[in-house]
């Protein structure tokens, strides 16, 4: 609501008309008019008339907010109407003016997330809008003369005060889709023949179920779908519960039935069917090659605010060194969305950091280890990154602002209206930050981990059971690691414990909890009340209470992880990491290219990477079939896996196997990385030497070539004799996943096996050699690694002032001119919103989650 009307202010409401007429490519408008439809259709019939009239007489854009249009294909019946959130009306280019448009919009509270909207959220949102379009252009009602445009307008928050932006798109395609759903709607509707005095559950009770439990989540009849699974004595509808796939059912039905094997079940899905039955976790056989736990590691915990995109209510972080795990350090913010609330969690972050830094290079003088933000799900890691998004932007436009100051200029935003310049970003705010567009940039790399999210590691490591959905949420997954067999969990019953908890592990709040804390901060429901108290004791006491619960969790987490034994391969993880932060350093002490997102870099340097992408992958997925036998064994059910295969030991002397593979054949030199689902690497008589620049080198492994030579006649063509260097210990009837030597860099030998290592960036980064005074030195040869932001944002700022004064940029030109960066800096003066300013409000019961997306 607070977004809505934002976009109704005076202040928005013209800029959000003439940007979207603008990117249509239609005519300047000569003055934008505001009205209101009140949600009421005959009101809007009037206004759309009104604004047409004036639209050919004065050529002026009028905005319609608050419509009502009826749905399409039912005007004249009781069908709730469609609710345009606004709708802007043109004139049509040309000086006769002969008719007009109408651009249907509507206003979505998207959050932001690393400076984008989900595309999937934007879809949706489109969709709606051509609902809007398709109900308005069958409308009778509409003005002759008026046509409803090809293009559709969103308002979505430009920043984190919910300032709008219009983004425009061809509607062609959701036309299409809409009115080809809604047709099937009501074909649907009269073959159900649905008796409407008869109560629903009877009606739909004997019908099939289309269960997904991760995605029916948000339909009304999810918890009546889920209790007639839940009561059916047929197996089948388990694995429909579960969310086993419609292909795979019909294999994985013997699990339920108590059956070991498979054949052509994932190792994972029969695992979470095993966990499930038993009620204890399945575990992967996979050691550990994490870093959690280790000093030089700080893990944190949010209390994210619903209320606003990058809101924080509090955040606990506790820092590991040499000595252990320190105390938890809480922090509760009483104003969530304030700029000053997201510079004091970097200023926390930051502190920890660059202790933990101080450690690693006290530790190992020279070659400093990496450090690591360990966080309980993904949803932290997103918020935190995107805090450091923010601010790096409002950093680097304060840097242009300087520059314009200095040279006697005005300091003006993107659109040139006057800006504020911001306070500088510290130096320890600055590691911070930095470090988190570090993590934005590693995102493309496998490998690459500053954010470790304790989550994806437990999960490496445990199958659950239930819905694999659930496991989603960290509390779920441990609460399961810690499942005893004497004391084994019932999964329906633990399940809904975990969701009917008032508390969550990541950084999202449940609905209650974010209630009671949002009330606590701006006082009692309902607008009507005139004078609303808050309640500071109870809000810090609410918040403290939520960040001591997802500590705990990511306590115990933390105390499952490190009861595992660790792999040999562990430090080979950690060198890959080690290696790019040690770029990362020289960025940061340098100050060059250390505030820029990766979404914000030249073409040449992101296709530059793709090699690097590609190599990162490559060695990610052979270190992960060395380490996890699930994984190798996925590899080997892969149609699309050329290099990895099953073999069966058919006889030990000789030692002949039977290869399930058409590529893998004789003259193939294979190696063994799992016997019987035990990683070979763990063996006693493997090392793994990390040390070398190139690879990591493996002595011990089982490796040799395959002849058919020597093979009894009569026997498939798939035998083949196996003289490996090493001989493995095996026995008949043993099942290994075998891997081709071609997939691994060139071997001679039969004993050392080597793992590429992925490059490190040597084109956009600060070199060994490169000091303070280099880029100064020589520009020339300095441009692309260590030039510092200073440099590179004083020249575009200059540019920017010379587009402006040859008329170039916004205000002046037409069509506006997008501002790809679009960083959180509000012109002076702007309206922000504030959703803590007035109460909240009860969803409305007959609405679910996707009608208020």
């Amino acid at each position: 609501m607070t977004f809505e009307r934002l976009v109704r202010h005076e202040s928005f409401a013209s800029k959000i008309a003439t940007k979207a007429l603008g990117y249509l490519e239609l005519e300047r408008p000569s003055e934008v008019v505001t009205v209101n439809a009140h949600v009421n259709a005959s009101m809007t019939a009037t206004l759309l008339a009104e604004s047409h009239e004036r639209a050919i007489r004065t050529g002026a854009t009028t905005l319609i907010y608050g419509m009502a249009v009826p749905f399409l294909g039912f005007e004249n019946s009781r069908a709730t109407e469609i609710k345009p959130d606004f709708s802007v009306v043109a004139p049509k280019r040309g000086s006769d003016r002969t008719g007009s448009w109408l651009v249907v919009g509507d206003a979505k509270d998207y959050e932001r997330l690393r400076s984008r909207i989900d595309d999937s959220r934007m879809l949706k949102g489109f969709l709606q809008v051509a609902v809007g379009a398709e109900s308005c252009s069958s409308w009778s009602l509409l003005p002759r003369g008026m046509d409803v445009h090809t293009h559709g307008v969103l308002a979505v928050p430009r920043n984190s005060f919910l300032q709008p932006e219009a983004v425009v798109e061809n509607l062609h395609d959701h036309r299409e889709e809409v009115r080809l759903r809604i047709e099937e709607r009501r074909v649907e509707a009269v073959e159900a023949d649905y008796d409407e005095s008869k109560p629903l559950s009877e009606f739909v009770s004997h019908l099939i179920a289309t269960f997904d439990p991760s995605s029916c989540t948000t339909c009304t009849l999810f918890s009546f779908c889920r209790s007639e699974l839940r009561s059916s004595t047929d197996p089948g509808d388990l694995l429909v519960e579960l969310g086993i796939s419609r292909d795979l059912r019909a294999r994985a039905l013997v699990l339920v039935d108590g059956s070991n094997e498979a054949v052509g079940v994932p190792a994972s899905v029969a695992a979470n069917i095993a966990a499930t039955r038993q009620g204890t976790a399945q575990t992967t056989g996979q050691l550990r090659v994490d870093q959690v736990g280790r000093p030089g590691t700080v893990n944190v915990v949010i209390a994210k605010s619903d209320a606003a995109a990058l809101g924080v209510h509090g955040i606990a972080i506790q820092r590991i060194a040499s000595d252990g795990r320190g105390e938890w350090e809480t922090h509760v913010y009483d104003d969530p969305q304030a700029s000053d609330t997201r510079r004091k969690v970097m200023r926390v972050l930051g502190r920890a950091l660059s202790s933990a830094m101080r450690d690693q290079r006290t530790s190992s003088v020279g070659s400093p280890g990496a450090i690591h933000v360990v966080v309980p799900d993904k949803v932290t890691a997103d918020l935190l990154v995107s805090i450091a998004d923010n601010l790096a932007g409002v950093e680097l436009s304060r840097l242009r602002w300087e520059r314009d100051t200095e040279m006697g200029r005005a300091a003006l935003t993107f659109d040139g209206e006057p800006a504020i310049t911001p306070a500088a970003l510290s130096e320890v705010d600055r590691t911070a930050v930095s470090f988190l567009l570090e993590e934005d940039r590693a995102r493309a790399f496998t490998l690459r981990c500053p954010i470790i999210d304790v989550r994806s590691v437990v999960a490496r490591h445990f199958v659950a059971g239930g819905p694999e959905a659930n496991a989603g949420r960290l509390d779920y997954l441990v609460g399961w690691t810690e499942a005893a067999g004497d004391n084994p969990l019932e999964h329906r019953t633990f399940a809904d414990e975990i969701e009917n908890c008032v508390h969550t592990p990541g950084a999202r709040l449940t609905n209650r909890q974010s209630d009671a804390i949002h009330e606590a901060l701006s006082g009692g429901r309902g607008r009507s009340t005139p004078a609303r108290s808050t309640d500071p004791p109870t809000y810090e006491a609410l918040v403290v209470e939520e960040l001591s619960y997802k500590s705990s969790v990511l306590d115990r987490a933390l105390d499952v992880i490190e009861g595992l034994p660790a792999s040999r391969l562990r430090d080979a993880y950690r060198v890959v990491e080690s290696d790019a932060q040690e770029v990362w350093r020289r960025r940061l002490s340098l100050r060059a290219s250390d505030l820029v997102r990766f979404g914000r870099t030249y073409r040449f340097w992101r296709n530059s990477h793709v090699p690097m992408i590609e190599d990162d992958g490559l060695c990610s997925t052979q270190l992960l079939a060395f380490s996890n036998p699930h994984a190798a064994h996925g590899l080997a059910t892969s149609p699309g896996t050329r290099q990895v295969a099953f073999a069966t030991v058919i006889s030990t002397l000789p030692l002949v196997l039977d290869v399930d593979s058409r590529r893998v054949g004789d003259g193939s030199r294979v190696v063994m990385l799992a016997r019987n689902g035990e990683p070979c690497v763990e063996a006693e008589s493997v090392s793994v030497d990390v040390s070398p620049k190139g690879a990591f080198k493996i002595d011990g492994l089982s490796i040799g070539p395959l002849e058919m030579a020597g093979v009894a006649e009569h026997a498939p063509k798939t035998h083949f004799i196996w003289e490996p260097k090493a001989v493995p210990e095996l026995a008949e009837g043993d099942l290994l996943v075998v891997a081709d030597l071609g997939w691994f860099p060139e071997l001679r030998a039969n004993r050392y096996l080597n793992v590429a290592k992925p490059q490190t960036d040597r084109l956009s980064a600060p070199r060994e050699d490169c000091d303070f005074s280099s880029y100064e030195e020589n520009p020339e040869l300095h441009q692309w690694c260590c030039r510092p932001h200073e440099s590179r944002e004083a020249e575009w700022s200059d540019e920017l002032a010379d587009r402006r004064a040859r008329g170039m940029l916004n205000p002046e030109v037409w069509p506006p001119v997008r501002d790809g960066d679009a960083f959180e800096v509000s012109p002076s003066g702007s309206p922000v919103g504030n959703p803590y300013i007035e109460a909240g409000e009860e969803v409305p019961e007959e609405l679910t989650i996707d009608d208020i997306e």
